[in-house]
């Protein structure tokens, strides 16, 4: 690909397992992109499940491959940046589609404010997506963009941190300044980063026009596991979340997609509206109280078995 004139070096890392056809769009979109990536390392999970073929033809694109017992949230996306060098980091995940050719540019634009280290794209909802989720997308990842400083902890709370390396970029000098990502964690690595980097006086930039196609079906119960990790994370990471509460924010989405329901004569999925959100609040109550559980019950409720080995 090459370094191109007066835009800084980038480069991306994507942990994968399993990949497939997903991962082959995924970097062919990444080819086309008006601004690219210099090196594109691929941490994969499992060697045996990987297809060499599924990199064919396509330029600076590396590949590590890790145990399944190695894969860690932070520790993993941490041991491959230590092995860039690129001004910024990119971070992905191998089912976020960029949408256009624009989407590393628009992600870049913010750091021109020495501020900001670190951006995150808009989460798009895939053509399979159901209502409620997609819905969801919208709530969370909104048209219009915003620089978030610790000064809009008071009207944003515990959103001021939220950050996604579903598609996500660094500033690898405060990367490197702030230790980098939690090195064993099971959830929530990027926002633990951001917290981090906000409160030491830095911002973050969620970018409405740098977007990626990224949504997911989940049902109940993975709604369930999901939410007891990322209950399980903030519980073990007081320093960055403790005093924020995220209740409220999850209260306002269910009132608000009941509504969207209702207006859009969707009212026969109220019912789902309400398992699903008991089983997130549910899940992330126990979460932040794992302490007081047993370990077998522990194991029941995590999406991230191997985290508790």
């Amino acid at each position: 690909m090459g370094k191109r004139e007066n835009v800084p070096a980038i480069d991306a890392v994507i942990p994968v397992y399993k990949p497939g056809r997903e991962l082959r769009m995924l970097l062919e979109r990444l080819a086309r992109q008006t601004v690219r990536p210099e090196r594109i390392l691929l941490v994969n999970t499992e060697k045996e499940y990987f297809d060499e073929r599924l990199i064919e033809g396509i330029p600076d694109v590396e590949v590590i491959h890790i145990e399944k017992k190695e894969f860690d949230h932070g520790g993993t996306r941490h041991m491959a940046a230590s092995l860039l060098s690129g001004e910024f980091l990119l971070f992905m995940t191998q089912d976020a589609l960029p949408a256009d050719e624009h989407l590393v540019g628009k992600l870049l634009e913010p750091f021109s404010q020495k501020e900001v280290c670190a951006s995150y794209a808009r989460q798009l909802p895939a053509d399979d997506c159901n209502a409620l989720e997609r819905y969801a997308r919208s709530f969370n990842y909104g048209p219009e963009s915003r620089i978030k400083t610790e000064a809009d902890l008071p009207e944003l709370g515990i959103k001021t941190y939220f950050c996604s390396n579903v598609c996500a970029m660094y500033r690898k000098s405060a990367y490197d300044e702030q230790g980098g990502f939690v090195r064993h964690t099971i959830f929530n690595e990027d926002m633990i980063l951001v917290g981090g980097l906000v409160k030491g006086g830095k911002a973050v930039a969620y970018c409405a026009d740098a977007r990626v196609i990224h949504s997911h079906n989940y049902s109940s119960a993975q709604q369930f596991h999901r939410n007891f990790d990322l209950g399980v994370s903030q519980a073990e990471h007081p320093e960055v979340f403790e005093g924020l509460k995220s209740e409220g924010e999850g209260v306002r989405m269910v009132c608000r997609t009941a509504g969207w329901l209702c207006r859009n004569g969707k009212v026969w999925l109220l019912p789902k509206l309400v398992v699903q959100s008991g089983a997130k609040y549910l899940g992330y109550r126990m979460g932040k109280n794992y302490q007081r559980l047993p370990g077998w019950l522990v194991r029941k409720c995590t999406m991230n078995q191997d985290y508790w080995r």
